[in-house]
């Protein structure tokens, strides 16, 4: 109640305020004063000032902004331990998994960007040095 009273006494004292302004002539600013008059008492006919005063001083509020703060930390404090992990311990708990399907089962049948085309043939221990261009050869099918 005492604070619906402050509030609508500054909202007044604001419009009043906004009524000297326009009378001097000065419009755009005696509009701008009277918006923001007008703001205090709205949020009094809107209830928001007495929801606001019910929640600062109920310790149940409080309280529950408490278990807020403790729920972000410990979010905050497994996030950090799980970066400091790595990847690495995430894989290898995947792989632990006795119905996981065979590691290299995803990996790629051809090298990357060599699709429907053959391998490159590996040089012989002779020191073949055409392995390469006749790799290209048949690639291109000459």
């Amino acid at each position: 109640m005492l604070a619906e009273t402050i509030f609508s006494a500054v909202s007044a004292a604001g419009l009043g305020i906004a009524a000297i302004t326009a009378y001097r002539r000065r419009f755009l600013t005696a509009a701008r004063i009277a918006a923001y008059a007008l703001v205090p008492v709205g949020l009094v006919m809107t209830g928001a000032v007495e929801w606001a005063f019910e929640t600062a001083f109920s310790p149940t509020a409080w309280v529950g902004f408490g278990v807020l703060g403790v729920a972000w930390g410990l979010f905050m404090t497994t996030r950090a331990v799980e970066r400091r992990r790595g990847p690495a311990r995430k894989e290898a708990a995947k792989g632990a998994r006795p119905d996981a399907a065979a590691p290299a089962a995803s990996a790629p049948a051809l090298g990357q960007g060599q699709r429907g085309a053959t391998p490159k043939p590996q040089a012989t221990a002779t020191g073949d040095d055409f392995s390469d261009i006749e790799a290209i050869l048949k690639k291109h099918g000459i």
